[in-house]
């Protein structure tokens, strides 16, 4: 790197204080990904640490290779300490785990991150990619600030932190116009200030060569003033206009509550489509032997509590199961459990739960309330916290590698306050997305007819429906001898069989289906739950066996939330068959049979299956396309919105630009003209002073060109008389070309600062930009 300049106190302060305050802002889209107070903690010392390195390598003009060494040096000391603060020694000294963590972290923490339930505080190795990120990029920035004759570049170190902490963050928005706003400010503010002093420095220099030779000074400390005013004053114009016009288009337009960001297209590792619905096991703990089976030792259950294997929220005519669907469904995402879910807004008793596995095996982990946090104990306790993911919506746990005797946990959970005399009849239903359903098992809608007729209200209509299933349903789970007929499954020919059968016979796996199917058509988003009701003695380890399998639905309320109903008739004497005189009579009517035409009933259910399908049928191809289309779109935003001042600016000279050249007079277009030079000479880096004549403008440039144009231009102006059109045009085509002269000679880079300079648009040229002269 080359050197910039001798390195000053009050340089090198106002540089770094002005980049801390970009990255200060920038680490704060972070915050809503880790809400701990260890990512403050390690993103000020990443940023301190960075600012030494950065400031040590300018002091001591250090090599790239030396910046780099110590910077991968403070990385590997520090790292453990503040990137993973669970692996140190002493909470000080990094361990070998430690130090494996972190390595390993900068190139799988960024995958982890898109696959776990946010925020994630300080859990395992998750701090280590955002603070390599912050100290590599504050060494560069302050390197480049320091260090460099474009300085203005490491402005964009802050953007960087900003973008990659909005792409990894949350679906939904956390003050992102306040955050955009003040980071912008800061960046503008930044480059004001080396646009500032840069000037400063150069009259300082073309001042002492001045004073070498007697001449008269080029700028008073009064004109540096106003020149100093003028440049803030415009920038703060440009800046107010583009906040206003930000603030003005969201308040139009104001944005969803969700938005497009990298975990949006993650593929969770745990998939619950892969895995069949525990409903479809129903009768299996029901028999032998799993029936008297030991599954679970549970302690500290309170009486009348029910545990919970998995919320069931998608219906496709075949079976009832937990929607993998990121859209449309409230119990599908499943992502890893950092440390803690923060269930403050839930209204209940915190409670702990000691969970021994014995007879029990599934993916399936059993749960309790609303999840807090989960400690695994046993042989496979790191494997089974490694493979845990929990769905807070659905309030369902899973694991990779299916539980298995020996396993252990420790779980703490509130348990909801159930809302005082709770009335079903009161409730009104909230709206909540929900899987779409397919055609309505036969008979459904005409007994829910049957149930509902009369009743006013969506609370009493939802208790009628429960009670005309209590009043005629019977339990029968059809395994024993002295039960009668009553068969496993929960398809829609199933449901169909409950209704329109001589008896409704069926048990919590029937009546949940048919209860929620209802639920719904009543106007009640409604799930299934699937989990175990054992009898709980207070103080007693309750013992859970396959006979304590049971089936419940949930509605979503206005009022309470999603509140828990059993639709399973009471246990009772099932009556016998009708006696067989009717089967005599109706015997003959039925070669209309509408059994008979039950296979194109069964026939019809087929499309459900296949709509399930259709979306696995997407074309890869198509979904990565879509997948990289939005990522462009994303990132052509990002450069707008970076862009946008700098367009505003180069905007606003071709308007300046276009209303002198097109001035009512010939005279105004000449004087306009020279007006246009000499604001592209302020531009181009040249100093004639603060209200120079148009031959201190032509001495300030330099060559022969310049001179003849001021001649010409005093000529006409002073001139008695009107000049010609055609001296207008002449005289805009030399302008032209002298324009472009100045930038002949310079790098690109300079014809870019030049172009977006804002030199030339103080004083006159911004209260006249907006209206013609005259």
């Amino acid at each position: 790197m080359t050197e910039r300049r001798p390195l000053s106190i009050g340089f090198v302060l106002a540089a770094v204080l002005l980049l801390w305050l970009g990255l200060g802002l920038s680490a704060v889209a972070f915050w809503p990904i880790f809400a701990a107070a260890q990512f403050a903690v390690m993103a000020v010392a990443a940023i301190l640490v960075g600012t030494a390195i950065g400031v040590l390598g300018a002091r001591y003009r250090w090599s790239s290779l030396v910046v780099a060494l110590a910077t991968l040096i403070a990385f590997t000391a520090l790292g453990v300490p503040l990137a993973v603060p669970a692996k140190t020694i002493l909470g000080v000294l990094p361990s070998f785990g430690g130090l494996a963590d972190l390595f390993s972290g900068v190139a799988l923490g960024w995958k982890q991150l898109l696959t776990i339930a946010l925020p994630v505080g300080d859990y395992q190795a998750l701090l280590v990619p955002p603070f390599a990120l912050i100290l590599v990029v504050t060494v560069i920035a302050v390197t480049i600030a320091l260090r460099t004759s474009f300085g203005e570049v490491a402005a964009v170190g802050p953007v960087i932190v900003f973008l990659v902490g909005l792409a990894f963050g949350a679906e939904t928005t956390t003050w992102p116009l306040q955050l955009t706003i003040a980071l912008a400010a800061a960046i503008i503010l930044y480059l004001i200030w080396c646009r500032w002093y840069r000037r400063r420095a150069s009259i300082r220099m073309l001042a002492r060569k001045a004073a070498s030779v007697d001449a008269a000074p080029l700028e008073t400390v009064a004109d540096g003033g106003f020149v100093g005013t003028r440049t803030l004053v415009s920038a703060a114009v440009v800046f107010t206009i583009a906040a206003v016009a930000g603030v003005g288009m969201t308040a139009l337009l104001p944005p969803s509550g969700e938005r497009e960001v990298l975990r949006s297209s993650t593929v969770q590792p745990f998939d619950p489509r892969q895995h069949s619905s525990p409903l479809s096991e129903f009768r299996a703990f029901l028999k032998e032997p799993q029936s008297d089976r030991l599954l679970l030792t549970v302690g500290g259950l309170e009486p009348g509590a029910r545990v919970r294997l998995a919320t069931l929220d998608s219906y496709d005519g075949i079976v009832y199961a937990v929607d993998g669907e990121r859209q449309g469904s409230t119990s599908g995402v499943f992502a890893r459990i950092p440390y803690r879910i923060d269930q403050s807004a839930v209204l209940g008793d915190e409670v702990v739960i000691n969970v021994s596995v014995a007879g029990y095996s599934g993916v399936w982990l059993p749960t309790i309330g609303e999840l807090v946090s989960v400690d695994f104990g046993g042989p496979r306790a790191v494997e089974l916290r490694d493979g845990f993911y929990y769905n807070d919506a659905g309030s369902t746990g899973a694991v990779l590698a299916p539980l298995a005797p020996g396993d252990q946990y420790r779980l703490t959970a509130v348990i909801p306050t159930p809302p005082a005399a709770l009335s079903v009849a009161s409730l009104e239903p909230n709206p909540v997305p929900l899987a779409p359903l397919p055609d309505l098992p036969d008979g459904l809608a005409s007994t829910l007819d049957r149930y509902v007729s009369g009743v006013e209200g969506a609370g009493a209509r939802l208790q009628a429906m429960l009670d005309g299933l209590a009043a005629e349903g019977y339990v029968s789970h059809g395994i024993s001898e002295d039960e009668p007929p009553s068969r496993s499954g929960h398809s829609s020919e199933r449901i169909s069989e409950l209704f329109t059968g001589l008896r409704m016979l069926g048990d919590a796996e029937q009546y949940a289906v048919a209860a929620a199917l209802m639920a719904r058509e009543l106007g009640f988003p409604a799930r299934v739950v699937v989990g175990f009701a054992p009898e709980v003695v207070e103080g007693v380890t309750t013992e859970i066996t396959g006979n304590d399998i049971s089936a419940w639905i949930e509605v979503s309320t206005s009022r309470f939330g999603w509140v828990a109903l059993d639709p399973t008739p009471p246990l009772r004497e099932i009556p016998d068959e009708a006696p067989p005189e009717p089967t005599t009579v109706t015997q003959p009517q039925t070669p209309v049979q509408p059994p008979e035409i039950e296979p194109d009933v069964r026939d019809e259910q087929a499309p459900p299956e296949a709509v399930r399908d259709e979306p696995e049928a997407t074309n890869p191809w198509l979904q990565v396309l879509a997948r990289v289309l939005a990522v462009l779109a994303w990132l052509t935003l990002a450069v707008a919105v970076a862009l946008a001042p700098f367009l505003t600016i180069a905007a606003a000279k071709w308007r300046r630009r276009r209303l002198r050249r097109r001035a009512p007079t010939p005279l105004e277009r000449i004087t306009g003209g020279w007006q246009e030079f000499h604001d592209a000479a302020l531009d181009h880096g040249y100093s004639p002073g603060a209200v120079p004549t148009r031959l201190e403008v032509a001495q300030a440039v330099g060559g022969t060109q310049p001179y003849v144009l001021a001649a010409v231009v005093d000529r006409v102006v002073f001139a008695p008389g009107e000049p010609k059109e055609t001296e207008a045009d002449q005289l805009w085509r030399s302008i032209d070309e002298l324009r472009f002269g100045l930038g002949a000679d310079r790098t690109r880079w300079e014809r870019i600062k030049a172009l977006v300079s804002l030199r030339s648009l103080g004083g006159y040229s911004v209260t006249r930009l907006f209206r013609r002269e005259g």
